[in-house]
C-alpha cells in the first residue's frame, strides 16, 4: 500500500501517547488519517530538508474522526 500524508496541527491522545494527526490518501484515492507518534530519518542521511518540511502543518480537515479499535496497531 502506498500512502501520501500531510501533517496537521492537531495532536490527540491515543492510549496515553500524544500523536499528531496526519491526513492523506492511498494510491487508489481512499482518504485516510494516521496517528503518528514518532517519525525519523536514517541516522546517516542529511535531514535538514526533512526538518524544514516537518515544520509545515495545516489545519485538520472537518471530516469526522473515528478510529475503530481494529485499526489501532
Amino acid at each position: 500500500m502506498t500512502l501520501t500524508l500531510e501533517s496537521t496541527t492537531e495532536i490527540v491522545d491515543a492510549g496515553g501517547l500524544q500523536c499528531r494527526v496526519w491526513e492523506g490518501t492511498t494510491a487508489a484515492g481512499v482518504k485516510v488519517q494516521a496517528l503518528i507518534v514518532r517519525i525519523a530519518v536514517h541516522k546517516d542521511a542529511d535531514c535538514s530538508q526533512f526538518e524544514r518540511e516537518l515544520r509545515e502543518q495545516r489545519p485538520p480537515s472537518t471530516d469526522a474522526r473515528a478510529f475503530p479499535l481494529r485499526f489501532v496497531l
